[in-house]
């Protein structure tokens, strides 16, 4: 499993399920919930979204293996420390078990589908990425053909599957039922006046550190060193760019990356698979 910072995982996220775009977590079924897990909650932006649209008495757990990232889950979700491969909970002790981003970075997302069905005595869900579906448009012209390069070389050098979305086929092979899925594109704009969080997302640009991360596995995914070397030159000349344009208030950047919100029923007990 990969671990992740805290900056890593708010980012890409940000903006997730606003009030009014939430019908794509319809089949959740959220109005009816007593007890929730969000399995590899991070610092808890869906749970929070959970706890907003279950009914007041219900209880939400956020649960993550990282210490550092439960810290800031937000109240009232509850926050506790387990793998995601063995819960501490009984049998069904909840009536939904939920991961947003979680079965694209594991080896073994079967396995954990087969623990979210064991503690959970109704639903079932996984809200994926696919990753190698994410589109770009901006005003700086290389950095669509250059993020398209780079998410390229990095899925196929990551070592799980990113592109992983709607995964109808591994719900049913786990023994859910009723399996539903929908799509939810979550679309990032930047425009003026800029977030801090876009001037810093240039200013990394600019340096390269992203790449500078990335640079075991997009070697792993096909890049020779001298190809490296070239993106991260022409990567950090485009960060400069996007530093340019925003400073005269003309940087616009748009990007939708697709999730699948897939759904599945617990048979009743004594139920044969």
């Amino acid at each position: 499993m990969r671990r992740f910072s805290a900056d890593y995982l708010t980012e890409p996220r940000r903006g997730m399920w606003p009030p009014g775009e939430r019908a794509p977590l319809a089949d959740l079924s959220l109005g009816d919930r007593e007890r929730i897990l969000d399995v590899g909650c991070g610092t808890g932006e869906l749970s929070a979204v959970l706890a907003e649209e279950a009914p007041a008495d219900a209880r939400v757990v956020g649960l993550d293996r990282d210490p550092d990232l439960l810290a800031a889950v937000p109240d009232p979700v509850a926050a506790v420390r387990a793998d995601a491969r063995s819960l501490p909970v009984a049998d069904g002790a909840a009536d939904l078990v939920v991961c947003q981003a979680l079965l694209i970075n594991l080896p073994d997302p079967e396995e954990v589908l087969a623990e979210f069905r064991r503690a959970s005595s109704d639903l079932v869900a996984a809200i994926e990425p696919d990753n190698g579906a994410v589109t770009v448009e901006s005003t700086v012209d290389a950095e669509a053909r250059l993020a398209a390069r780079a998410r390229d070389r990095y899925v196929a050098g990551v070592g799980t599957d990113v592109t992983l979305g709607a995964v109808p086929d591994r719900f049913r092979a786990a023994g859910l039922r009723d399996v539903r899925t929908r799509r939810y594109d979550h679309e990032r704009v930047v425009e003026p006046p800029y977030a801090n969080s876009s001037v810093e997302s240039a200013r990394r640009k600019a340096s390269g550190r992203r790449l500078r991360e990335q640079r075991e596995t997009l070697l792993s995914g096909g890049m020779d060193e001298a190809d490296y070397d070239d993106l991260r030159r022409e990567w950090r000349a485009m960060g400069r760019t996007v530093a340019e344009q925003m400073a005269g208030g003309e940087y616009r950047r748009r990007e939708v990356v697709p999730f699948h919100v897939t759904v599945g029923r617990v048979p009743p007990a004594g139920d044969g698979d």
